[in-house]
């Protein structure tokens, strides 16, 4: 499992330019595998956009509309 530490970490290796670097610097393997870990941090941070709507959506819903129990369901008089 990740940590913020780790997040932390990864953004600050992106923000001091020491990726940018690597990348100039690296091989052409090096280049690609930082490409693919991008891409790879994008999708999940997409990934993480909708699970975090989800999470909030249905919370908030189930705050609002509490699930009835199916034996509420035919009590509609």
């Amino acid at each position: 499992m990740l940590t913020e530490k780790d997040l932390d970490e990864f953004a600050e290796y992106m923000k001091s330019g020491a990726m940018e670097q690597d990348f100039k610097d690296g091989c052409e393997n090096d280049r690609f595998y930082l490409l693919n870990l991008l891409e790879k941090f994008m999708d999940v941070a997409e990934l993480a956009d909708e699970t975090a709507t989800k999470l909030i959506f249905r919370g908030s819903l189930g705050a609002l509309f509490p699930e009835k129990k199916p034996e509420e369901e035919g009590d509609k008089e």
